[in-house]
């Protein structure tokens, strides 16, 4: 039996599964700053969904969940939005003069210089209002991946990007589970749902869409195949290492790009890609742990998530060592904290391991 996922529906819950145009550009509104309220201090984090983490230039580190965005200074959690807006936030970016972006699921992005607020959406140039990705490129442009294209912001006006000239989609589409093990239409709606953005080491931008995988040469979208030929399909985190390698996370699993050979490292879904300061690299995927099966009512494609390592030191072997840490029913984004802790998220909140312990923060105490 074939199971239906609704687009909206995988946001919300759980998603685990060549040319460009529009480029009109739109100017920002001057009315939509908002001066910061009270935010609330508290000894716990998200309880939430947690999508995505991050850590700024001077320590903080930044959480993006379903029920708001939190900064932990290493003592205590602020809920920064708590009293601006009641979205479900998805992602979090701090860009190069010390401001944060936080993308949301239905209310676009909203941008914070440490006093106010600014909210913008599609009636001010984002090409969708569901933010999932974010990114600056080395010109200093901030790149958001919504489920309706991309958009550029060069610091006074959105430019929109499409890959794929289809209608948007609508609350009828529907992801089918097996639908990857066919070659994707290339009128699909799922080629304009960018969950990934990155630029090479040679100015080239890499788009990760619920479709296919795209280089943007500043004309054109190519689809990129792998070494025999096949598009990488669903492609959920993508990232540059420390040596300017690409590694690609997704239905297909986990692959890395050196700039002329693809390397596969795993066929098992993998979700986030995270590389530690020792060059390891970390990853959220499918647990090869049999004894951490599918609860009971949840689709095979929603449980049993392993967070693991792949150690630096044999990056280079055929057949590297990787670690599974711990299996939680969904593992989201990942960090590394200024002590060396990893931090990721889950359905259920942000945990953070030590290396021997791992705690959650839900409770005053937190549980390990």
């Amino acid at each position: 039996m074939i199971k239906h996922i609704n687009k909206y529906t995988v946001l919300l819950m759980v998603a685990f599964c060549t040319s460009c145009s529009g480029q009109a550009k739109t100017d920002l509104p001057k009315d939509s700053v908002k001066s910061e309220p009270a935010s609330v201090i508290t000894s716990t984090g998200p309880k939430w969904i947690t999508r995505n983490i991050i850590k700024d230039r001077k320590g903080n580190i930044w959480i993006a969940a379903f029920d708001g965005v939190f900064r932990y200074d290493g003592k205590s959690f602020t809920n920064i939005t708590n009293k601006v807006s009641s979205a479900r936030f998805f992602s979090v970016l701090e860009d190069s003069k010390g401001n944060l972006w936080f993308g949301s699921i239905g209310s676009g992005v909203y941008y914070y210089d440490g006093k106010s607020f600014r909210n913008f959406t599609t009636k001010d140039g984002l090409a969708g209002n569901e933010v999932t990705c974010m990114y600056e490129d080395k010109a200093g442009n901030i790149w958001f991946g919504t489920g309706s294209g991309a958009s550029r912001y060069d610091g006074k006006s959105f430019q929109k990007f499409k890959i794929r000239e289809v209608p948007p989609p609508t609350v009828a589409d529907s992801v089918h589970i097996s639908a990857y093990q066919h070659p994707l239409p290339e009128g699909s709606w799922m080629h304009n749902d960018v969950n990934a953005i990155i630029e090479d080491k040679t100015g080239k931008f890499w788009f990760g869409t619920r479709g296919y995988t795209f280089i943007y040469d500043g004309k054109t979208f190519t689809t990129i195949t792998n070494k025999d030929g096949k598009p990488f399909a669903n492609v959920r985190s993508i990232i540059k290492d420390k040596k300017g390698n690409i590694w690609l996370g997704g239905y297909d699993g986990l692959w890395r790009y050196d700039g002329s050979t693809f390397t596969n490292f795993s066929q098992k879904f993998v979700g986030y890609i995270y590389e530690d300061k020792k060059g390891n690299i970390w990853t959220s995927s499918e647990s090869s742990n049999e004894l951490n099966r599918v609860p009971s009512g949840y689709s095979a494609n929603t449980a049993a998530w392993a967070l693991s390592r792949y150690d630096e030191r044999y990056l280079s072997d055929k057949k590297p060592t990787v670690t599974e840490i711990t299996n939680k029913l969904v593992i989201f984004g990942i960090l590394e904290d200024d002590k060396g802790s990893i931090w990721f998220g889950s359905s259920d909140g942000v945990y953070r391991y030590d290396g021997k312990t791992i705690t959650d923060f839900k409770s005053k105490e937190g549980r390990k």
